[in-house]
């Protein structure tokens, strides 16, 4: 059985119904994905509080968590279990974020899921896959990150690459993951068969990693790679603001230094003016715009280079700086999400692609630890 499509399921996974298993941020990310574009997706929680990311950060759990339905099942019990799969039955997808054999063990495992439903397509979310050495590991996006060549793609010269916020491997393999679901759901409809993706935390950083990490290989200095330069960086002005400033191009640095040779006289200097001597020269390059831009503040800064063609922008370091943003606000891309029994309505960022025949991702607020039980239990009644 199908969802049909609604007015508010409005898109390319729009007829798919996605029973979402897993717990905070990978398994949430990839399916509040497929919810944004029209899934039905059923977070499937336990009796016990559901969601850990509801106790731990309940803003980011509405953010990752909305446009979703929630039924309590406890997958301890017979019952729970039998009731699952009779939704299986019913649906596309299952995602799940258990550790390699865990759900196996609750009598749940892939070879039991396409027994009831052929067609179903089993996304298992992990730290490093179903098979191979650190397969029973624990891990969190920083071990992941530390394994993937992450580490090994340096930014700046003679300095060791540190983290940063965004939690980039669980991102990176929860976009892999929506994007193989709705690849594996168009072969089911095809074929009549599903499959069992086995997504990594650790591959999927690997593989962002790997284009610029690998090329690597053989240099004695990383740093020697030709894009680490000194004219691609964040600098630090007179206020103690910071801007991001990147002429890799030729013409654009050759805009920035005649523009503003009068005003810093060390500027008047063509030795830099093609790309392949400014990476050569990429320390004396960043210490030459690391003084130029520490002369002003940042005001002055954004009214000169407002008025160039140049890559350049202010760095926003609040939340409040982003939504702050003119091409923020032109493009609506936060918006105000519904409240919810459990939260007043919030600020979230939409689906961040624009469709041409329109797309309202911002629909429903996060559910409340199982508000739709009765409502999915009296659907499988019918």
């Amino acid at each position: 059985m199908r969802v049909e499509t609604t007015p508010d399921r409005p898109h390319g996974s729009a007829g798919m119904r996605v029973l979402d298993l897993s717990r905070l941020l990978p398994g949430g990310f990839a399916t509040v994905l497929l919810a944004d574009l029209g899934a039905d997706v059923i977070k499937v929680e336990s009796p016990d509080g559901g969601d850990y990311g509801r106790l731990v950060d309940p803003a980011t759990f509405a953010a990752l968590n909305r446009n979703k339905r929630s039924v309590v099942l406890d997958l301890r019990d017979p019952a729970g279990r039998e009731t699952l799969l009779r939704l299986v039955e019913r649906s596309d997808v299952v995602v799940e974020s258990y550790r390699p054999g865990v759900l196996s063990g609750m009598g749940l495992g892939w070879e039991r899921l396409r027994e009831v439903n052929p067609c179903v397509v089993l996304c298992s979310i992990t730290g490093f896959g179903q098979t191979g050495p650190y397969a029973a590991r624990p891990g969190h996006d920083l071990n992941f990150l530390a394994l993937s060549g992450f580490f090994a793609v340096p930014h700046r010269p003679g300095e060791s690459v540190d983290r940063v916020g965004v939690r980039v491997a669980d991102l990176a393999g929860a976009m892999y993951a929506a994007l193989s679901v709705t690849a594996a759901v168009a072969a089911a409809r095809e074929s009549g068969e599903g499959q069992h993706l086995d997504v990594s935390l650790h591959e999927a950083a690997a593989g962002w990693a790997g284009p610029l990490a690998l090329p690597l290989l053989g240099l004695a200095d990383p740093a020697d790679s030709p894009l680490v330069t000194g004219d691609n960086d964040v600098f630090t002005v007179a206020d103690g603001r910071r801007i991001a400033f990147a002429s890799f191009e030729d013409k654009f640095w050759l805009v920035f230094r005649t523009a503003f040779a009068v005003e810093f006289p060390e500027l008047d200097d063509d030795r830099y003016d093609r790309r392949a001597d400014r990476t050569r020269a990429r320390k004396e390059v960043r210490e030459l715009l690391r003084e130029v831009f520490a002369r002003r503040d940042l005001a002055w800064w954004s009214a000169e280079l407002s008025r160039l063609d140049l890559p350049w922008a202010p760095v926003y370091e609040t939340p409040s700086e982003f939504l702050a943003d003119e091409h923020v606000a032109a493009r609506d891309l936060v918006g105000v999400l519904p409240g919810s029994a459990t939260a007043d309505p919030c600020r979230q960022v939409r689906f961040p692609v624009r469709f041409g025949t329109g797309l309202d991702s911002l629909r429903c607020a996060a559910p409340a630890h199982g508000e739709h039980t009765a409502e999915i239990l009296a659907e499988l009644a019918r």
